[in-house]
């Protein structure tokens, strides 16, 4: 696939994936979403040696400054139901890719660009990163997955807060309240992100996969992430990885890990 509005730069390993939309203040439009499926999809899969991916948007001023609200007028019911179901979709790709993916917010991520920074494993901030949901400003909610994942990072009374103020918060309150991992100079959001994979890819990478959607279990619907857990401690202990961890352990040395 040709890329429009996605910049893809592979370096030692990591893939840094710049929204290149910078007028628009990255605005996610479908033909932006389609490339985000399109990579996280295939293309990541097919890069052999992938430490983790970078994600972040291109110029000062914004992340993702929302999506484009542009596409959303005059949408029917079932319109907007297939829009955010195709949104969410993408999103999921995210989340539940078996490598590192680390948003490193450089500016705002308001609406589906907040969604997309928590669709990420991990989230670096900017000192004048912005964070907020305020879809309803609009008449509208976060279709994204906005109410569901913000939840999740800092509990139901502030987000609730959030989602119906549509408050916009900073860097460090975001950070106070669990949004993000990192807060750190404008400008040094992707050195951070950069030391972050690296220090993940110095794991086993059977072991990061088996994190990430163990995690990723306790949220889902009708799975139980306890015995999800047992499944994947066990298959874990059925890995090369695993074997020359624990040699390396008891011979006091660093392990040297192959991803098998």
């Amino acid at each position: 696939m040709t890329y429009e509005n996605l910049n893809i730069a592979f370096n030692n390993g990591i893939a840094l994936v710049t929204i290149t939309r910078e007028k628009a203040l990255n605005a996610l439009n479908t033909q932006t979403m389609l490339e985000l499926q399109h990579f996280f999809s295939t293309d990541a899969y097919n890069h052999e040696g992938l430490k983790g991916v970078i994600l972040t948007g291109a110029g000062e001023k914004a992340f993702v400054a929302g999506a484009d609200i542009t596409e959303f007028k005059g949408l029917s019911a079932s319109e907007g139901q297939a829009l955010a179901q195709r949104g969410q979709d993408v999103f999921f790709l995210v989340e539940r890719f078996p490598k590192p993916v680390v948003a490193a917010v450089n500016g705002f991520a308001l609406g589906g660009g907040c969604e997309l920074a928590m669709a990420c494993h991990l989230r670096v901030a900017g000192e004048k990163a912005k964070f907020g949901q305020p879809e309803v400003n609009l008449g509208l909610i976060p279709g994204y997955g906005g109410t569901q994942r913000l939840i999740q990072y800092i509990g139901k009374t502030k987000a609730t807060e959030l989602l119906m103020t549509a408050d916009i918060i900073g860097a460090t309150e975001a950070h106070q309240l669990g949004l993000v991992n990192y807060v750190v100079p404008s400008g040094a959001e992707i050195e951070k992100a950069t030391e972050l994979i690296e220090k993940i890819a110095s794991k086993a990478p059977v072991a990061i996969a088996n994190i990430i959607s163990s995690v990723n279990a306790y949220f889902a619907e009708n799975v139980d992430g306890f015995a999800f857990e047992v499944d994947a401690f066990g298959a874990c202990c059925h890995t090369e990885d695993f074997q020359e961890g624990a040699t390396a352990f008891l011979e006091k040395r660093k392990a040297v890990f192959t991803g098998k």
